[in-house]
Parts: C-alpha cells; structure tokens; sequence
C-alpha cells in the first residue's frame, strides 16, 4: 500500500550477506525503504509465495505468480517473480493498476507530425508495426493504445502475450504458455485460422515468429509487435540477423518505432534553467537556441518526488518510405537507413527528448540519463 501510494511501478525484496533490502521503483529510479531485519526474510518470502500460488518447498529454481489485491477502490494486479539468489529468494512484484494505463493514443505524448505517422499506419490494410526499445519503455502501453484506437465492432483483433499484463474488453488475448507449447509462433499459426483483421504479437524472439508474422502481414493483416533493439533502424538488422530475408522484411515493414520513458516534470514547483557547458555540448544545444527556448528544472515539494512526477514518452519513429525500402530490399547496414531516416525527417529519441525538454515537459538531465546510448 505504501510502495502504490508512492507510485511505484515495482517492489524489490533482496537479501543480501547481512542484511534485508527492500526498494521500490518510483518514475523508472529506484528507491531504498526502511529495511526488515534480516531474521524475518524467510517467513516474508513464503508468505508472498503462498500469496502468489506458488511452489514454498522450491527454492532451487525461479518462479512466477500472481496476487490479486485490493487498495481503497483500486484493483491491483501483482505479478510476482522469485529466482534465487546467493543470500536467499530475490523476489520483485510488479504493480499493475488497470485504471492507470493510458489508453488514448494523444496522452502517450506525440508532436503532431508524429502523430501524422501513427494514423496514417493505423489506417493501413496490411503491413508489420514495429515498435522497439528496452524492457520497461513503455511498448505495451503504445501497443494497447493503438490497438484501443482500432477496436471497433467491424475489426477482428487477436493478441499473443507473455503474459497478457491487462485485458481489454473486445480484443481476443491469447496467454502464451511453454510449458504446453504454446510458443507466440504456434499462437500465431493458429490465429490466422480464425480469419483476422488485426494481429498483435508480444515480441518477435526468433525466425519462427518473425516469418510468420511477415507472413500474415503478407496476406492482407495488419500485425503489430514489440522487438529489443536501442533505436528504429536496428529494428531491421535484428530481424535480418534473425534470418529472416532482407527483401521479405522489405516489402512487408511499415513503419518502426523505437521508444524511451523520461521522468515528467513537476508543474508545481518547476523554474527556469540555465544548462552547463557539458550538458550544451552533450547535447548540441547551442547559445542561439537558447536565445529562444527555455529549459525547466524541478527543485521538489511535497506533490512531487524530487521535482518529478510521473512518466512520459519520447520517440523515434521510422517511417519505410520507397528509398529506405530499397535500401533494405538491398540489405544496406543501420548506419546507411538511419542516415536516409534522417533526410526524410525522422527525429532521433534524443533529439525528441530535448524538444522535450525545450517545452518544459522534462529536464535536460533526465534526456541525458535516458539517451545516454544515443550517440547521436
């Protein structure tokens, strides 16, 4: 209850050598609480693990479960993961608050010729979406939103999850489960049988999955699904590094886009900021640009967590025009399509970070944390 007042997105229980640490992830940073003592660990870890349903007499091998609780009148969904650890059972709950998910694709944070992108794709027959990035960047949240926007009576939408974080109501969600062979390729096999308009694939993790989904992308589907790469045109080489062929992923991607989640900043407390050289050069802001935009800093009151408070996008969205789409079909390196990115007006994640920034929507400090791998 307290971690969910603070508004965390997950509890970590860790045990180390001589002591009992327990943190919570507040806006992506982590936080330590005060710590249990360290005799207690053990009654903690299997109250949670009966809990969760799961097995109390395993300590050898990690395990997952689920708790389902109430707080004020809010549902929470807590998914529970264990794996052991040196000291002991490391064991993290992940909060998942149905009424928080932002599912309006015009609250995710996009400037309007990005949002020109998104609708113009949303409104397409067939074709892979592909949105990137690492875990916990918010691609489902994206995900659902467009596939919230979609889901009119008219349209069939079928999704392979692992594992389905939150349900929506018209949208036929498919568990994927290994332990029966339920892999996202045999889920996505099966769903073609049952004549779709619009297919979501968790992640594409291997040849399988990703011929299949180009495949049904190929006969007339729209496919949406999520891959684990640091900006949009990685996305490609990935999928060419999987196996999959250079002139399939040509002829059936849309469109990719790669996202980061950047700490808000507090309305209430924010005031003017000068940056300092290093974040100027860092960032290749430049003293004329400052003659005419404005940064924002927070100094923290008691409505926020140290000047932030909550979370919003930023993107990089690779739109497949005729010339990236011959230079995939050619199989050209990332470097070659990020330039042709560019020249057609992709924004990189960093440089949509400091526009960002710019609007006092976050901090240039925050866009430094965040796009650190930008080399940009």
């Amino acid at each position: 209850m307290e971690a969910f007042k603070m508004r965390a997105s997950d509890i970590h229980f860790e045990p180390m050598e001589t002591y009992y640490r327990v943190r919570v992830r507040v806006d992506g940073v982590l936080r330590e609480l005060e710590r249990p003592p360290k005799y207690i660990q053990s009654n903690l870890t299997s109250r949670i693990k009966i809990m969760s349903r799961m097995d109390i007499a395993e300590k050898r091998v990690p395990q997952d479960g689920r708790i389902q609780i109430r707080v004020g009148d809010r549902d929470l969904d807590l998914r529970v993961s264990s794996i052991p650890s040196v000291h002991g059972e490391s064991v993290v709950m992940r909060i998942l608050d149905k009424s928080s998910i932002q599912l309006e694709i015009p609250q995710l944070g996009f400037y309007p010729e990005d949002m020109k992108i998104i609708d113009r794709i949303l409104g397409l027959p067939d074709g892979i979406f592909l949105v990137t990035g690492p875990t916990g960047s918010g691609k489902t949240t994206s995900l659902y939103a467009f596939l919230n926007t979609l889901n009119t009576p008219a349209r069939k939408i079928i999704t392979a999850e692992d594992p389905v974080e939150y349900q929506l109501s018209g949208i036929n969600q498919v568990q994927v489960d290994r332990s029966v062979n339920l892999t996202f390729a045999a889920a996505l096999r099966s769903m073609l049988r049952q004549a779709p308009n619009i297919i979501m694939v968790g992640e594409i993790r291997d040849l399988e999955t990703g011929e299949i989904a180009i495949n049904a992308s190929l006969t007339g589907h729209l496919v949406f699904s999520t891959l684990h790469t640091n900006d949009a045109p990685g996305a490609i080489a990935r999928m060419v590094d999987m196996g999959v062929k250079a002139f399939m992923v040509a002829s059936s991607l849309r469109a990719v886009m790669a996202q980061r989640l950047v700490r808000r900043l507090c309305k209430y407390c924010s005031e003017p900021y000068t940056p300092t050289e290093r974040e100027k050069r860092m960032l290749g802001v430049t003293d004329e640009y400052l003659k005419t935009h404005q940064f924002m800093h927070g100094i923290g009151c008691p409505a926020c967590t140290r000047g932030y408070k909550g979370r919003m996008g930023i993107y990089e969205i690779l739109d497949l025009n005729k010339e990236i789409t011959e230079l995939v079909y050619q199989g050209k390196p990332t470097n070659v399509l990020r330039d042709a990115g560019r020249k057609a007006g992709m924004k990189t994640l960093r440089e949509d970070a400091v526009r960002k920034a710019a609007d006092g929507l976050t901090t240039l400090e925050e866009v430094i944390r965040v796009t650190m791998t930008d080399s940009e």
